[in-house]
């Protein structure tokens, strides 16, 4: 199954929530710069995200210039804040790991300044998100990094 069953709520103390999102962060210039290892690394700090923000990482795959999320987070954080925050880090520990990506990306960005947001619902369209991310890519170079399950808060 390419995303798993997304049944789980987040419980809070009088609240229950299931907000997932698919984000799409094409990188600057859109430049084709994420190699596999450039890759896990991302991978690596969006868990480390994971676990200090409640933004849960339920899938990750990439193309050499643009990046696929699929994301559950809270009510809390809005759509804005969660992906000025997911930007924002990612960007800054990708540069440090892997310095080499400056060589290619001048200006001290990684991501463009847009982005693409859906929301995906539970019974509406998982389908459809799942099919579009499942066939991105002109020559099918999209990788799956990471998959996950819907956990709760």
């Amino acid at each position: 199954m390419y995303f798993r069953e997304m049944s789980e709520h987040i419980l809070k103390r009088h609240n229950k929530s299931l907000l997932l999102y698919h984000l799409v962060f094409p990188l600057k210039y859109r430049k084709s710069v994420i190699t596999e290892e450039i890759g896990e690394g991302l991978k690596s700090i969006c868990l480390e995200i994971s676990e200090r923000y409640e933004v849960h990482f339920i899938e990750i795959g990439y193309e050499s210039n643009h990046v696929h999320f699929l994301v559950q987070s809270v009510p809390s954080y809005s759509v804005s804040k969660m992906i000025r925050m997911l930007k924002s880090i990612t960007a800054k520990q990708l540069f440090q790991r892997f310095p080499e990506i400056k060589e290619k990306l001048w200006g001290g960005k990684f991501w463009t300044s847009g982005f693409y947001v859906n929301t995906v619902g539970q019974y509406s369209n998982e389908e459809v998100i799942r099919e579009y991310v499942k066939n991105q890519g002109m020559e099918k170079e999209y990788k799956k990094l990471h998959s996950n399950q819907l956990t709760l808060f």
